[in-house]
């Protein structure tokens, strides 16, 4: 069974949360065990199906792990006590389910496990790199200022991820429309025009049959195309998902005319700050590639990373091992990385290196979407134009215009 309770500690704070017992005698002294004084318990009803929470449809997202990291510096800083700072937190988080893992995790560290400790049961929420900044900071006695650090990353990243899914929501939003235009057209228009056209007894043009013929394959075998497309996606995923298959579209990705160039600077850019602000935190550079390797989120990227932290270790120079991958990283990267090593500062050097790419991957956006928006406006126009004027030529020699 299972019981809803409130209480006060010995402290005289309230607690409340869930209990599971056989009885509620059995909950009772299961609560006094723990020194808790319980002011209300009752047994849990059983919530109706419609007002239950699906939470395969709860996501905690980029933006409010942002925030929280940003609030939990702030408050830290300010001397509020680590358990404290969670609860408040916890309580003003919006997400159920964001909020329930808060809350828990300042159940933990005030139990006495450590904040590192806490979050690294929730990996799909907190990142290996997360758990290790913020286990540096505890070890170094510096937590303040790791998650400040934490802060000011996730911050740089979610404007970096913002800037490129915004550079990619106007070609498919041109793709939407154009595939959008051509079932109108072939559902919905072609077949009441192709009934005046075919009745006027001329011949048709080649490209007015073309159109009809399409409208009328749309018509009679478009679940055939629906099938066709929805399989693709389910093969295309199956295959992403194995290992071959994600190394295979990753390096496809890597090499195309356009978005290869700016991808290989969003992962450098990405994998330079990472490096920079897990070695600033005080972790070992061997550390710290692994937990770079799997969060720099393409496998071609990871493999190398991989390679790189075994030479690494076996007491190779970095910027020398990555000088082996004159294609992903660039001979700008592997010097500067070698000038910082030779010097002692490598993460500043880093840090330079994110802001040279930084602003390098903000001018690519701005000049790819100057390039992408008149071809899409053009491609657009030449699908509407050619249809209407397959349709509207033959109409025309009718009236003898």
């Amino acid at each position: 069974m299972k019981f809803n309770y409130q209480a006060r500690t010995q402290k005289g704070e309230i607690r409340a949360g869930a209990i599971e017992a056989s009885s509620r005698e059995a909950a009772l002294d299961f609560l006094q065990k723990y020194g808790f004084y319980v002011t209300i318990l009752e047994e849990a009803k059983d919530i109706p199906l419609y007002a239950k929470r699906v939470k395969f449809f709860e996501r905690t997202s980029a933006k409010e792990i942002v925030l929280f990291s940003r609030q939990l510096s702030i408050m830290f800083a300010s001397k509020v006590s680590l358990v404290e700072s969670l609860r408040t937190l916890g309580n003003q988080t919006k997400n159920p389910d964001f909020k329930e893992k808060i809350l828990k995790i300042s159940e933990e560290v005030e139990g006495g496990t450590s904040l590192s400790l806490a979050l690294a049961k929730y990996p799909r929420i907190f990142s290996s790199f997360y758990v290790a900044m913020v286990k540096a900071g505890e070890v170094s006695g510096k937590l303040s200022e790791s998650l400040n650090y934490l802060a000011e990353h996730l911050e740089k990243e979610y404007h970096l991820k913002s800037k490129v899914r915004g550079a990619m929501i106007y070609p498919c939003l041109i793709l939407v429309v154009a595939v959008s235009v051509l079932l109108l057209m072939g559902l919905v228009v072609v077949p009441k025009l192709s009934k005046i056209l075919e009745g006027g007894g001329s011949s048709l043009p080649f490209a007015t049959k073309l159109v009809i013929g399409f409208s009328n394959f749309l018509i009679h075998w478009g679940w055939v195309l629906l099938l066709a497309f929805a399989a693709a996606v389910f093969i295309f995923i199956r295959y992403y998902r194995t290992k071959e298959g994600k190394r295979g579209v990753d390096g496809f990705l890597l090499n195309l005319p356009l978005f290869g160039p700016l991808l290989k600077m969003v992962f450098l850019l990405r994998f330079a700050e990472n490096l920079s602000t897990l070695i600033s935190g005080g972790i070992p550079i061997s550390q710290s590639l692994e937990i770079c390797a799997k969060i720099v989120g393409n496998t071609v990227y990871q493999e190398i990373i991989f390679i790189t932290q075994d030479e690494v270790r076996r007491g190779e120079a970095l910027s020398k091992v990555l000088g082996r991958y004159p294609s992903e990283f660039s001979p700008i990267f592997t010097q500067m990385v070698s000038v910082g090593e030779r010097t002692g500062t490598l993460e500043k050097t880093l840090m330079n290196l994110v802001s040279f790419y930084q602003k390098e991957s903000d001018r690519t956006i701005d000049n790819l979407l100057g390039i992408l928006e008149p071809l899409f406006i053009v491609f657009l126009g030449l699908i509407v134009g050619g249809l209407m004027a397959a349709l509207l030529l033959p109409i025309y020699s009718l009236q003898g215009v």
